[in-house]
């Protein structure tokens, strides 16, 4: 059940409490809600990272060219598409979040319709440079035989990025109102679903691949079924979705001004690892270093969908109590949020060190490449501990409308300090894949120094002000 906006915050003595400092009491309420709100969420997030493990898992089992192509597929249209597609849709974390929170629901429909039209312009390009990946792979040096594979895998993944746009839209939605179940509900049964589905059309239909690409877009496509018909139905969204409406062609420049940094704000972190993988393969040894390196980024991925979900639940805490006018209670909630960060991020890191000569043993036999990854782990353990600090900062700042400012730390953060460093680290004082991740730990550390300074330093009554100013500017009419 959505709870009502501002519900954390009309306690009057809970706040007075929060003021004088005694604030243990609001904020176990608050430590709740986020529980409430990030467990689904980080399920979700699981759930969702599994569709592109599943299809890749089918097709290892039909050989390294497979393999390989598909694995070069999915970094590069994750690079320039789907990664993209769901930083523009967190411009959603602000806008939807800030409208609930003000009681303006009907703007939510509205907002929603906006994204998906925006957002699914912006694919178009993306789709066209996925329909000649086998081409421009070649171009770049590639191997041909894998550079083909690669190119037939990414054109068979091009329907997955049309219906990404509407998911990712539908999924923003409903996490904004604090309808979490029904998206990690959907996500569950999309994870079954994508089994079978794959299973079919890679052996039964004989597709090979291209059947494992293909059916990503159909799995997609029965979580947006479901969680359409659920916003269509349910009671819940009764107030948030009025049906299409023209006024989502009105003011698309002021969304895509917040929707462009938000899509900056999640891709340049990202390309900076893919950036680092890449340097890899000009270390000696490269397909150690390479492989290594691939599989320390894997396995953040997957670790980091625990601070992604955190990160989510804070942003749509901080926009609803933003929206409704209460900046303390949306303080309280950045506040308490980062002591779980803190805790959820020591607790992995502390795993990670206990567990580094198992760990490697669940991606590959090969001895050489488990020592060495065993060697990795306590400087990727550091890594995830920052990331877990700055990824549920990013929610804090998303939650604001701050991803201007998210982005450009983003790129002076891991441009300016942290692949340079990464650079000198490996080739001129010779530490290799060690000191490739020892820089990118460089630039988490001052990506973490300036979100938090900029949270410490946050007016929040200011944005309180900011929110109101951007809820009640819009053209609609007023419910």
């Amino acid at each position: 059940m959505a709870h009502e906006p501002g519900t954390s915050v009309r306690e009057p003595q809970l706040l007075a409490a929060t003021d004088d400092g005694c604030w243990h009491g609001p904020a176990a309420a608050e430590t709740k809600r986020l529980l409430r709100l990030a467990g689904p969420m980080v399920a979700s997030c699981f759930l969702q990272n599994a569709v592109n493990i599943m299809s890749l898992m089918f097709v290892g089992h039909l050989g390294k060219l497979n393999l390989s192509g598909a694995s070069l597929a999915i970094s590069i249209t994750s690079a320039t598409g789907l990664n993209i597609i769901t930083g523009m849709a967190t411009a959603l974390d602000t806008l939807c979040g800030q409208a609930f929170g003000a009681r303006q629901y009907h703007l939510l429909g509205v907002y929603k319709q906006r994204a998906m039209l925006v957002i699914g312009l912006t694919c178009v390009p993306f789709a066209l440079v996925w329909a000649y990946t086998g081409q421009i792979l070649v171009f770049l040096g590639q191997d041909r035989a894998v550079a083909a594979e690669a190119g037939a895998y990414a054109r068979w993944l091009i329907p997955s990025i049309f219906v990404s746009v509407p998911l990712q839209c539908h999924i923003r939605f409903l996490q904004t109102q604090s309808l979490v179940l029904p998206v990690m509900a959907s996500s569950g049964a999309t994870t079954l679903c994508h089994a079978a589905v794959c299973w079919a059309l890679v052996y039964k239909a004989g597709m090979g691949s291209k059947g494992a690409a293909l059916s990503n877009a159909i799995s997609y496509a029965v979580n947006l079924v479901i969680l359409a018909v659920y916003v269509r139905l349910s009671s819940a969204c009764r107030r948030t979705w009025n049906g299409f409406s023209v006024e989502a062609f009105k003011e698309l420049r002021p969304f895509a001004a917040l929707a462009v940094p938000s899509g900056f704000m999640i891709c340049l972190e990202f390309w900076a690892f893919e950036v680092i993988v890449l340097l890899s393969g000009l270390l000696p040894n490269p397909q150690l270093q390479t492989s290594v390196l691939s599989i320390c980024l894997n396995s953040t991925i997957l670790l980091f969908m625990i601070p992604l979900g955190l990160s989510y639940s804070v942003s749509t805490r901080v926009s609803n109590e933003l929206g409704a006018g209460q900046p303390q209670a949306a303080k309280l909630a950045a506040r308490v949020v980062m002591c779980m960060a803190l805790s959820s991020g020591f607790v992995l890191t502390l795993a990670m060190a206990l567990l580094r000569n198992v760990w490697g043993h669940m991606y590959s036999s090969d001895r050489e490449v488990v020592a060495y990854f065993a060697r990795m782990l306590p400087v990727v353990g550091i890594s995830f501990f920052m990331d877990s600090i700055h990824g549920t900062l990013s929610g804090v700042l998303t939650g604001c409308g701050k991803q201007k400012i998210g982005a450009a730390i983003n790129l002076g953060a891991f441009y300016l300090v942290g692949i340079p460093m990464a650079a000198v680290l490996a080739f001129v004082f010779h530490m290799n894949g060690k000191g490739l991740w020892l820089g990118i730990v460089c630039g988490s550390l001052t990506k973490v120094l300036l979100f938090a300074s900029i949270a410490r330093f946050t007016d929040w009554n200011k944005e309180a002000v900011k929110a109101k100013d951007r809820v009640f500017g819009s053209s609609l009419p007023v419910s």
